[in-house]
This record gives C-alpha cells, structure tokens and sequence, in this order.
C-alpha cells in the first residue's frame, strides 16, 4: 500500500481518527502526514502518479548533494549533469505518470515506441532535473514497493562524454542507491522490470 492511501482525506483513517477525537482526529492526520513525508504516489492501472517540485539546484550542486549523501553516480549521470543542456528551475511542481515497464510487451518496450504510448495518453516529456528529484525523494524501499528495479526520466536525451544520447535513470539494482545515465536512442531497448516517467501536468507556484 502507498503512502498516500494511508493519508488519503477522504480514507478510512481519516474517518476513524475524526470519530475517535473530532478535532484532535485532523490533528493527528496531519502529524501522521508530516512523519510519513512527501511526496506520496499511488498506482492505477499500471501507471504510478506523484509529484516533485523543483528546487534550483545546477547539475554542480546536484552532484555534490548526491556525494555528500552517499548516493552514488555514473560517469554518464556526472556528464549530463554538467552539461550546458541541464537547466534548472526553482518551484515549478511536476505531477509525474510513470509507465510501468510491464504494460509494454518486449518488442514494444524500446525508448520510441513508449515515448508514442505517451503522447497517446497526452503525457509528455520531462526536464532533466527530475531524474534528481525523484532520486532525493525516493529511497530504494520506495522503489521496490512500487515494483521497480529503476525508473527513467524521458527528458530530451543528453550527450554524454562518449557522445552518446543519454537519459538519467534512478536505480537500486546495483548495490545501493544509484543514478544513471542511458538509453537515449529512438531503438534504446528496455527491461520490464523498470519505469517511464513522463509529465501529466506542470505548474509554477
């Protein structure tokens, strides 16, 4: 079960809490709120939804975040980060829909059929910058609760260092908390065990 189904305001928990204590029950909701954090997601279909805001942090400062946090980063992720191409944007809240690798069939499941699957859905694509905040948002347990084994931002592709197209992948399948960098051609083949996040509405605060 997702976080935001134990927070939900209209849920079961809410309504117990409201008839055990009345007031006291939307006080309690809202501290159970803040120890469980945001973002909350949630899953329909196939498809999981939650929303990151940004923060206005370079590819610089996203680097040396992620290394005083012990999370881990990819020669590739490093050259994306510092590219020219990486643009950050400061409160601007990004409602994300990530395409679960298992809604593809294997023949389908490459960077251009899935990027049409979107758009079939009026999903588009996502800035870069919001591979790092899924990555500061999401622990590898979160991930592994939404039945992920990585989850990849289809932002514009960015040329890596070896001059290929590459795409930031936040991933927990090799020994800790991790953010890549691949698979950035229209033929980029894809696992199912994997996400595309893509962006169902953005807004600015």
């Amino acid at each position: 079960m997702s976080r935001l189904a134990l927070c939900d305001a209209s849920g079961p928990l809410t309504d117990l809490l409201k008839k055990l204590s009345g007031k006291k029950g939307s006080l309690w909701l809202s501290r159970l709120k803040i120890m469980l954090r945001e973002p909350f997601w949630h899953e329909e279909n196939g498809v999981i939804y939650f929303e990151v805001t940004s923060n206005g942090m370079t590819g610089p400062q996203w680097i040396e975040w992620f290394e005083q946090n012990g999370i881990q980063l990819s020669k590739w992720a490093k050259d994306v980060l510092l590219s020219p191409e990486f643009k950050p944007t400061i409160g601007v809240t990004y409602k994300v829909a990530v395409l679960k690798g298992t809604l593809f069939t294997d023949q389908n499941r490459i960077s251009e059929k899935i990027r049409e699957e979107a758009e079939r859905r009026k999903l588009e694509k996502l800035p870069a910058e919001v591979a790092c905040l899924i990555r500061k948002a999401f622990s590898d347990k979160e991930l592994e609760a939404m039945g992920l084994w990585w989850l990849v931002v289809f932002h514009n592709p960015i040329k890596d260092s070896d001059g290929g197209p590459s795409l930031l992948v936040a991933d927990r399948g090799h020994g800790g908390l991790w953010l890549g960098a691949r698979g950035g051609r229209p033929v980029g083949y894809w696992s199912s065990g994997g996400g595309f996040a893509f962006a169902q509405q953005v807004s600015s605060n």
